[in-house]
C-alpha cells in the first residue's frame, strides 16, 4: 500500500519524533508567525533607510577627513577624494554584509517552515 507524502506516516521513525511532537513544532510555529505578523511598508522603507545610512555616514566621514586633512599641511596630497571612495567602499561593503546576513537568516527561517511542514 503507497502511503501519501504530504500525510506523515503512522509509525515514527527510530528515534525520530512522534505524530504529536511534529504537530505540537508545528502549532508553536504558527503561533510564532502570527504573532510576529507579517512586515509593512514601513518596515520595508525602513530597512532602505537603514542600509541607505551604513552606506552615507562612512562615506561623509571619509570626506569630512579629507577635507580636514587637505586644510593642514599634509604633504601638499588631495585627501578628500580617496577618503570619499575609501569611505564609499567601506560603507557598501558594511551594507552588503548586512543584507547578505538578513538573506541568510531569511532563507534559514524558510528551510525550517518546509521542513516543519513535510
Amino acid at each position: 500500500m503507497k502511503q501519501n507524502p504530504k500525510r506523515p506516516s503512522s509509525d515514527p521513525a527510530p528515534g525520530g519524533p512522534t505524530l504529536a511532537e511534529q504537530v505540537g513544532a508545528k502549532a508553536a510555529r504558527k503561533l510564532k508567525a502570527r504573532r510576529r505578523g507579517t512586515p509593512g511598508v514601513w518596515f520595508g522603507l525602513g530597512m532602505m533607510g537603514l542600509i541607505g545610512w551604513s552606506v552615507v555616514v562612512p562615506t561623509l566621514l571619509g570626506a569630512a577627513l579629507g577635507l580636514w586633512l587637505d586644510h593642514h599641511p599634509s604633504g601638499g596630497r588631495s585627501w578628500t577624494l580617496a577618503l570619499l571612495v575609501a569611505g564609499l567602499t567601506l560603507g557598501c561593503f558594511n551594507a552588503w554584509r548586512w543584507v547578505a546576513r538578513e538573506d541568510h537568516a531569511m532563507h534559514d527561517e524558510l528551510d525550517e517552515k518546509e521542513q516543519g511542514d513535510d
